[in-house]
């Protein structure tokens, strides 16, 4: 039997202070997480027992005597709030008036924002839970990660290329179709498939639109259910420089490499391959996405891209510029990006991440490191 993982977030901390929704994709572990953090006596509304979302689906004013019949109240958590968004009023009045403490987890925000629901107008907060990442997982085998991603049970589990089709085929079933958040599956699979091939790309919705034979607003409209179920995720520019005009265009990333990969029928990743480059960039865009909100940042991730072609993968505020390399020696070449940042003299602190294992600085400046001693660094907090 296996131990059970160690996640970072902690629940009860976030708690203390604030009621907070808890976001993230499906199966990245919030019903575990929970289980794993509160005693069983916690008073836990689980809105996938149908009896109970029936219930309160036709008669949302009974939560609060289904809650106080409860021996314990000071914390209540309501699993998949996005299914009855009106106990969103009583729990409101429920944190104004009886001081409890809640804590809202959902799959999916599209039902929250678009049916203008009560959002607690700063009465909650916001956290989010993701795949696994290199800090939780013990012996991190970076292959196995590049191809099958850190949903838990995916990477734990005897036959992963399996369990990553039938994650795909669930969330059409259960969070496309069932919520009926578009019209036309067949579309939607095309560009959920043609969206993954170009997952840390610039978005191209004429492009996309034309492989998916969707209009472009269709295609606008499927990236935001995509962000809405927090299946992936937009990247904004860094548009600060001014020597170098720069890109304006966001790039989008999947949460997950393995579901991306999957999508995007990808079976392997040849070491030597620019396939390999893209999804070691990705890894460590969702190990940054992820520290920034785990540690409470609330900082902005960027990339930056001139129009004259010098890019960097990632920005944190104004404060870190890093450039990720799958090569396993640095060469002067590797550092155009940064240097052409530099001259901006914005940046801060200038990384370049790659599989050279022989650590040094350039020039004062840059920093060359190991990409496991950057993720150690990253979350040993001595990074940023």
């Amino acid at each position: 039997m296996r131990t059970p993982l160690q996640r970072l977030l902690n629940l009860p901390n976030l708690l203390k202070k604030k009621s907070f929704f808890l976001f993230g994709p499906r199966a990245t572990g919030k019903s575990t997480l929970i289980k794993q953090q509160f005693p069983k006596t916690t008073n836990l509304i689980n809105l996938l027992d149908n009896e109970l979302y029936f219930r309160l689906k036709t008669a949302p004013s009974e939560l609060e005597s289904i809650i106080m019949a409860h021996d314990y109240h000071d914390i209540v958590i309501i699993d998949e709030i996005q299914r009855i968004p009106e106990l969103l009023n009583d729990v409101h009045r429920l944190i104004e008036d009886a001081g409890i403490k809640f804590l809202l987890t959902g799959s999916s925000a599209r039902k929250l924002k678009h049916n203008q629901s009560n959002l607690l107008a700063g009465r909650a907060r916001q956290a989010e839970l993701f795949p696994l990442t290199y800090s939780e997982i013990p012996d991190f085998n970076l292959e196995h990660y590049l191809r099958f991603g850190g949903i838990p049970m995916i990477y734990l589990s005897d036959d992963p290329t399996d369990d990553l089709h039938a994650y795909v085929n669930t969330y059409l079933k259960e969070e496309i179709q069932a919520e009926a958040l578009v019209r036309e599956i067949p579309a939607f699979s095309r560009f959920l498939h043609f969206s993954a091939l170009t997952s840390g790309e610039l978005l191209n919705f004429s492009s996309l639109s034309n492989d998916v034979a969707i209009s472009a607003n269709t295609a606008r409209e499927y990236y935001h259910i995509l962000e809405d179920t927090f299946i992936g995720f937009m990247l904004p520019a860094w548009t600060k420089s001014t020597k170098r005009k720069a890109i304006s265009t966001a790039k989008f990333y999947y949460f997950d490499i393995g579901v991306k990969n999957t999508l995007a029928n990808i079976k392997s990743i040849d070491p030597n391959s620019d396939l390999y480059g893209k999804a070691f960039e990705h890894l460590i865009a969702c190990e940054l996405r992820a520290y920034i909100s785990y540690r409470r940042k609330h900082a902005a991730l960027r990339y930056w891209q001139a129009k004259s072609g010098y890019e960097v993968d990632f920005i944190i505020e104004d404060d870190i510029a890093i450039e990720i390399k799958s090569t396993k020696r640095v060469h002067d070449k590797h550092l155009k990006g940064l240097k052409a940042l530099a001259e901006e003299q914005i940046v801060k602190q200038y990384y370049l991440v790659s599989h050279d294992k022989i650590n040094r600085k350039v020039d004062g400046k840059y920093i060359i490191i190991y990409w496991k001693d950057f993720l150690k660094k990253l979350w040993d907090d001595a990074i940023y």
